[in-house]
Protein backbone atom coordinates (compact mmCIF):
# COMPACT_ATOMS: atom_id res chain seq x y z
CA UNK A 1 0.00 0.00 0.00
CA UNK A 2 1.15 3.54 -0.74
CA UNK A 3 2.36 5.60 2.22
CA UNK A 4 2.28 9.31 2.87
CA UNK A 5 5.57 10.59 4.33
CA UNK A 6 5.69 13.46 6.82
CA UNK A 7 9.28 13.67 8.01
CA UNK A 8 12.61 11.98 8.62
CA UNK A 9 14.14 11.80 12.10
CA UNK A 10 17.06 10.13 13.81
CA UNK A 11 16.31 6.70 15.27
CA UNK A 12 16.49 8.00 18.84
CA UNK A 13 13.68 10.53 18.29
CA UNK A 14 10.76 9.32 20.46
CA UNK A 15 8.16 9.87 17.71
CA UNK A 16 5.25 10.16 20.12
CA UNK A 17 2.47 9.63 17.60
CA UNK A 18 -0.33 8.22 19.78
CA UNK A 19 -3.69 9.76 18.97
CA UNK A 20 -2.59 11.35 15.71
CA UNK A 21 -4.44 10.58 12.49
CA UNK A 22 -2.94 11.15 9.10
CA UNK A 23 -3.64 12.65 5.72
CA UNK A 24 -6.37 11.19 3.55
CA UNK A 25 -9.75 9.52 4.21
CA UNK A 26 -10.38 7.07 6.99
CA UNK A 27 -8.25 8.74 9.67
CA UNK A 28 -5.22 6.45 9.13
CA UNK A 29 -2.91 6.10 12.14
CA UNK A 30 0.54 7.65 11.91
CA UNK A 31 3.45 5.25 12.34
CA UNK A 32 7.20 4.84 11.84
CA UNK A 33 9.31 3.08 9.21
CA UNK A 34 12.90 2.47 10.37
CA UNK A 35 16.16 1.81 8.58
CA UNK A 36 19.57 2.01 10.19
CA UNK A 37 19.95 5.25 12.14
CA UNK A 38 16.88 6.86 10.58
CA UNK A 39 13.13 6.85 10.93
CA UNK A 40 10.47 8.02 8.50
CA UNK A 41 7.10 9.07 9.89
CA UNK A 42 4.32 7.83 7.61
CA UNK A 43 0.68 6.80 7.31
CA UNK A 44 -1.09 4.55 4.84
CA UNK A 45 -2.88 6.28 1.99
CA UNK A 46 -5.10 5.03 -0.82
CA UNK A 47 -4.65 5.53 -4.54
CA UNK A 48 -6.63 8.77 -4.62
CA UNK A 49 -4.81 12.00 -5.41
CA UNK A 50 -3.67 13.89 -2.33
CA UNK A 51 -4.92 17.46 -2.47
CA UNK A 52 -4.26 20.33 -0.05
CA UNK A 53 -7.65 20.18 1.67
CA UNK A 54 -7.87 22.04 4.95
CA UNK A 55 -8.37 18.90 7.03
CA UNK A 56 -5.31 17.25 5.48
CA UNK A 57 -3.11 20.34 5.79
CA UNK A 58 -4.01 20.48 9.48
CA UNK A 59 -3.25 16.76 9.92
CA UNK A 60 0.12 17.14 8.18
CA UNK A 61 1.10 20.09 10.37
CA UNK A 62 -0.12 18.38 13.56
CA UNK A 63 2.28 15.50 12.97
CA UNK A 64 5.21 17.86 12.43
CA UNK A 65 4.32 19.98 15.46
CA UNK A 66 4.28 16.84 17.63
CA UNK A 67 7.69 15.79 16.28
CA UNK A 68 9.14 19.26 16.79
CA UNK A 69 8.11 19.20 20.45
CA UNK A 70 10.59 16.36 21.08
CA UNK A 71 13.40 17.24 18.69
CA UNK A 72 13.99 18.67 15.24
CA UNK A 73 12.74 16.56 12.31
CA UNK A 74 13.46 16.99 8.62
CA UNK A 75 9.97 17.87 7.38
CA UNK A 76 8.70 16.96 3.93
CA UNK A 77 6.45 19.32 2.02
CA UNK A 78 2.78 18.43 1.88
CA UNK A 79 1.93 15.74 -0.66
CA UNK A 80 4.93 13.38 -0.67
CA UNK A 81 3.77 9.79 -1.30
CA UNK A 82 5.93 6.67 -1.64
CA UNK A 83 4.77 3.38 -3.21
CA UNK A 84 5.19 1.34 -0.01
CA UNK A 85 7.29 0.85 3.13
CA UNK A 86 10.05 -0.82 1.12
CA UNK A 87 10.44 2.24 -1.09
CA UNK A 88 10.70 4.43 2.01
CA UNK A 89 13.44 2.21 3.47
CA UNK A 90 15.29 2.28 0.17
CA UNK A 91 15.35 6.08 0.16
CA UNK A 92 16.47 6.15 3.80
CA UNK A 93 19.32 3.79 2.92
CA UNK A 94 20.36 5.59 -0.26
CA UNK A 95 20.28 9.06 1.29
CA UNK A 96 21.36 8.13 4.81
CA UNK A 97 24.48 10.31 4.83
CA UNK A 98 22.60 13.29 3.42
CA UNK A 99 19.78 12.97 5.94
CA UNK A 100 22.12 12.46 8.90
CA UNK A 101 24.18 15.52 7.93
CA UNK A 102 21.03 17.59 7.52
CA UNK A 103 19.65 16.42 10.88
CA UNK A 104 22.93 17.36 12.54
CA UNK A 105 22.66 20.80 10.96
CA UNK A 106 19.18 21.51 12.33
CA UNK A 107 19.49 19.68 15.65
CA UNK A 108 18.12 21.71 18.54
CA UNK A 109 16.68 24.39 16.25
CA UNK A 110 13.38 25.58 14.81
CA UNK A 111 12.58 27.75 11.85
CA UNK A 112 11.22 31.27 12.22
CA UNK A 113 9.93 33.16 9.21
CA UNK A 114 10.02 36.94 9.06
CA UNK A 115 8.14 38.92 6.43
CA UNK A 116 8.48 42.68 6.05
CA UNK A 117 6.49 45.33 4.24
CA UNK A 118 6.72 49.11 4.20
CA UNK A 119 3.75 51.45 4.41
CA UNK A 120 3.57 53.15 1.02
CA UNK A 121 2.63 56.58 2.31
CA UNK A 122 5.56 56.73 4.72
CA UNK A 123 7.89 55.52 1.98
CA UNK A 124 6.79 58.17 -0.51
CA UNK A 125 6.86 60.93 2.09
CA UNK A 126 10.41 59.97 2.97
CA UNK A 127 11.49 60.04 -0.67
CA UNK A 128 9.94 63.47 -1.28
CA UNK A 129 11.49 64.83 1.92
CA UNK A 130 14.98 63.55 1.09
CA UNK A 131 15.11 64.12 -2.67
CA UNK A 132 14.98 67.75 -3.85
CA UNK A 133 14.54 66.60 -7.44
CA UNK A 134 11.58 64.35 -6.62
CA UNK A 135 10.02 67.05 -4.46
CA UNK A 136 10.48 69.65 -7.21
CA UNK A 137 8.92 67.42 -9.86
CA UNK A 138 5.99 66.65 -7.60
CA UNK A 139 5.39 70.33 -6.93
CA UNK A 140 5.47 71.16 -10.65
CA UNK A 141 2.92 68.45 -11.40
CA UNK A 142 0.65 69.57 -8.54
CA UNK A 143 0.91 73.16 -9.76
CA UNK A 144 -0.61 72.10 -13.08
CA UNK A 145 2.39 71.64 -15.37
CA UNK A 146 1.19 69.28 -18.11
CA UNK A 147 4.60 68.37 -19.53
CA UNK A 148 4.29 64.55 -19.94
CA UNK A 149 7.99 64.14 -19.21
CA UNK A 150 7.54 65.24 -15.59
CA UNK A 151 5.48 62.26 -14.29
CA UNK A 152 7.67 59.86 -16.25
CA UNK A 153 10.83 61.23 -14.67
CA UNK A 154 9.22 61.32 -11.23
CA UNK A 155 8.03 57.74 -11.65
CA UNK A 156 11.48 56.49 -12.61
CA UNK A 157 13.11 58.42 -9.77
CA UNK A 158 10.63 57.14 -7.17
CA UNK A 159 10.83 53.53 -8.42
CA UNK A 160 14.62 53.56 -8.18
CA UNK A 161 14.54 55.09 -4.72
CA UNK A 162 11.92 52.59 -3.51
CA UNK A 163 14.14 49.73 -4.68
CA UNK A 164 17.20 51.24 -3.00
CA UNK A 165 15.41 51.85 0.30
CA UNK A 166 13.82 48.41 0.41
CA UNK A 167 17.17 46.80 -0.34
CA UNK A 168 18.72 48.80 2.50
CA UNK A 169 15.86 47.90 4.88
CA UNK A 170 16.24 44.21 3.99
CA UNK A 171 19.97 44.33 4.68
CA UNK A 172 19.37 46.03 8.03
CA UNK A 173 16.79 43.46 9.11
CA UNK A 174 19.06 40.57 8.13
CA UNK A 175 22.01 42.20 9.88
CA UNK A 176 19.99 42.53 13.09
CA UNK A 177 18.45 39.03 13.10
CA UNK A 178 21.05 36.77 11.49
CA UNK A 179 23.39 36.75 14.54
CA UNK A 180 20.62 35.05 16.55
CA UNK A 181 20.38 32.17 14.03
CA UNK A 182 22.54 29.23 13.00
CA UNK A 183 21.64 29.85 9.34
CA UNK A 184 19.20 31.85 7.26
CA UNK A 185 17.60 31.75 3.80
CA UNK A 186 16.14 34.66 1.84
CA UNK A 187 13.10 33.64 -0.22
CA UNK A 188 11.50 35.65 -3.04
CA UNK A 189 8.97 38.01 -1.43
CA UNK A 190 5.32 37.98 -2.48
CA UNK A 191 2.49 40.50 -2.44
CA UNK A 192 3.34 43.76 -0.68
CA UNK A 193 6.29 42.25 1.20
CA UNK A 194 9.83 43.25 0.33
CA UNK A 195 11.49 40.59 2.51
CA UNK A 196 10.75 36.91 3.15
CA UNK A 197 13.40 35.60 5.53
CA UNK A 198 13.67 32.19 7.19
CA UNK A 199 16.04 31.71 10.11
CA UNK A 200 17.21 28.52 11.80
CA UNK A 201 17.09 29.55 15.45
CA UNK A 202 18.47 27.39 18.31
CA UNK A 203 15.68 26.58 20.74
CA UNK A 204 17.79 27.85 23.64
CA UNK A 205 18.31 31.14 21.75
CA UNK A 206 14.70 31.89 20.85
CA UNK A 207 14.48 34.62 23.47
CA UNK A 208 17.41 36.45 21.89
CA UNK A 209 15.80 36.24 18.47
CA UNK A 210 12.42 37.48 19.73
CA UNK A 211 14.07 40.31 21.67
CA UNK A 212 15.97 41.38 18.55
CA UNK A 213 12.74 41.38 16.56
CA UNK A 214 10.91 43.37 19.25
CA UNK A 215 13.65 45.99 19.15
CA UNK A 216 13.24 46.31 15.38
CA UNK A 217 9.46 46.62 15.71
CA UNK A 218 9.89 49.67 17.95
CA UNK A 219 11.25 51.65 14.98
CA UNK A 220 7.99 52.90 13.49
CA UNK A 221 9.36 56.00 11.76
CA UNK A 222 10.44 54.07 8.66
CA UNK A 223 6.98 52.59 8.12
CA UNK A 224 8.50 49.09 8.03
CA UNK A 225 6.26 46.41 9.56
CA UNK A 226 7.40 42.87 10.21
CA UNK A 227 5.47 39.67 10.87
CA UNK A 228 6.96 36.59 12.56
CA UNK A 229 5.80 32.99 12.26
CA UNK A 230 7.28 30.23 14.39
CA UNK A 231 8.58 28.08 15.85
CA UNK A 232 8.17 25.93 12.74
CA UNK A 233 9.73 22.70 11.46
CA UNK A 234 12.82 23.67 9.41
CA UNK A 235 11.28 23.39 5.93
CA UNK A 236 13.74 25.89 4.47
CA UNK A 237 16.76 23.88 5.61
CA UNK A 238 15.96 20.45 4.16
CA UNK A 239 18.39 19.36 1.40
Amino acid sequence: MAVYVYAVTRREHPCRLDGLTGVGPGDPPVRVVESGELRAVVSDVGEEEIRPRRRDLIAHQAVLDRLLADGTPLPLQFGYVAPDDGAVRQVLDERADTYLDALAGVQGCAEYNVKAEQEEGALLRGILADSPRASGLNEEILAGDTDPRLPLELGRLVAGEVERRRSHASAELIRALAPTARAYVVHPPTGEDFLNLSLLVPRDGERSFLDAHTELARDTDSGVRTRVAGPLPPYSFVP
